[in-house]
């Protein structure tokens, strides 16, 4: 099979540093300058975002802020505003609405557009990127820049966007694509981690020419799935991922900054998590059958415990009491690290099963109260009184990947 002989028509945006660079474009003293957000601004704080200037120091996500003050003791640390974020997002979403109804948020800071279907006809789709980045700066932010890339299927797209950053616009197509393959390493692949490229090196494909190269029972006898077909068109520019899964779970989880063991100094904490979870959940138009609770100890070991319901539940109080049954069950004399809860097994919010025993719709009536209180003076506006107990522990966090419910 050849490369796929027709026009670009998607289009991969990607925000260039994106918590960064909006915190500089709220911030002109930050401008210029290495600046990272960190979840805390602590040495042991994980580095979630970083400027391009900090980026060039070879600061990078994932970082402790200790090893980025070793490198630039004068970097910038902030912590999350995730307001700002939000607000940002959706106004990205709401200008790149304006030119195609196939418009696909990938996550905080990425978005796909299908022009296929719903084509301009004046301009072609390069014009649309250049009218799209000078929109963006004029409309949304002077200090904002993101990378384009365009192609024939999403994949490639998105590797176009990676070409050349910041501020990149590069077309993958029929005429080009080999040339690039040429300068790329598997890894540069978004899909191909370690053990994917182990699986390549296996069968004998060192190089992306190789792997493009590779017929498909070479690929199969690396992924020994039907990634083997994917990947084997992939390359050829045709479409396999425009798929829009639907949301299977939702969660939190809360690193703790210190931890003496105890099922004490967890309770709050579940609590607040859950508070969150059901909020997201319920707003999203879901309620759930299924819970989780999980913990990582200081010691690295790892506990979890899942439960299905008889029903499914949208109170964050009947959630609540289920998870605390199940957090009972755990080893709970150990320091912990990491402590995680998550709801699965989601239908429709809309269609509630009445109960002889308890009034539904009035329960329902009194969350949906809560959560408009909530939603406009600020998650955790009203909360139970255990909250007390965590302080300011477990902040309103917004990850790159959560895009439904923003």
């Amino acid at each position: 099979m050849d490369f796929n002989p027709a026009p670009s028509s998607v289009m991969h945006i990607d925000l260039n540093s994106a918590f960064a660079s909006i915190e500089q474009q709220a911030n002109p003293f930050f401008r210029g300058k290495p600046l990272v957000v960190a979840a805390y601004d602590s040495p042991g704080g994980c580095i979630l975002a970083s400027s391009i200037e900090a980026k060039r120091l070879d600061i990078k996500t994932g970082m402790r802020v200790k090893e980025a003050k070793n490198i630039f003791p004068r970097t910038i640390v902030l912590e999350p505003d995730p307001d700002k974020y939000r607000f940002v997002h959706k106004s990205l979403k709401k200008l790149l609405s304006r030119y195609t109804n196939e418009l696909y948020p990938k996550s905080i800071d990425e978005f796909v557009l299908h022009f296929d279907n719903f084509p301009d006809r004046q301009k072609n789709i390069f014009s649309i990127a250049l009218e799209i980045k000078s929109r963006i700066k004029k409309e949304i932010g002077n200090h904002l820049t993101v990378s384009i890339g365009v192609a024939p299927n999403r994949f490639l797209a998105k590797t176009a966007s990676n070409l050349k950053k910041p501020d990149g616009l590069e077309e993958i197509n029929k005429n080009n694509f080999f040339k690039i393959y040429q300068k790329l390493s598997l890894k540069d692949l978004c899909g191909i981690n370690v053990g994917n490229e182990k699986r390549l090196l296996s069968v004998g494909i060192k190089s992306v020419p190789d792997f493009y190269k590779a017929d498909r029972l070479v690929l199969k006898a690396a992924f020994r799935s039907v990634l083997a077909d994917y990947w084997f068109l992939r390359l050829r520019g045709w479409e396999v991922d425009k798929l829009d899964l639907k949301r299977k779970s939702f969660g939190n989880s809360y690193a703790l900054p210190n931890s003496n063991g105890g099922i004490k100094e967890l309770i709050p904490l579940l609590q607040k998590l859950i508070e969150k979870t059901a909020f997201r959940m319920r707003k999203a138009g879901f309620k759930a059958q299924g819970i989780t609770v999980s913990v990582v100890y200081k010691d690295r070991s790892f506990w979890h415990k899942s439960k299905i319901l008889k029903k499914a539940v949208f109170d964050s109080r009947e959630i609540y009491q289920e998870s605390l049954n199940l957090l009972y069950s755990s080893p709970h004399t150990k320091p912990v690290h990491t402590l995680a809860e998550s709801c699965f097994f989601l239908t429709s919010y809309k269609s509630l099963q009445l109960d002889i025993f308890e009034n539904i719709p009035k329960k329902k009536n009194l969350s949906n109260a809560l959560d408009e209180i909530n939603k406009k003076w600020g998650v955790f506006f009203i909360t139970p009184a255990r909250f007390i107990l965590t302080k300011n522990e477990i902040k309103d966090r917004i990850s790159f990947g959560g895009v439904r419910e923003l």
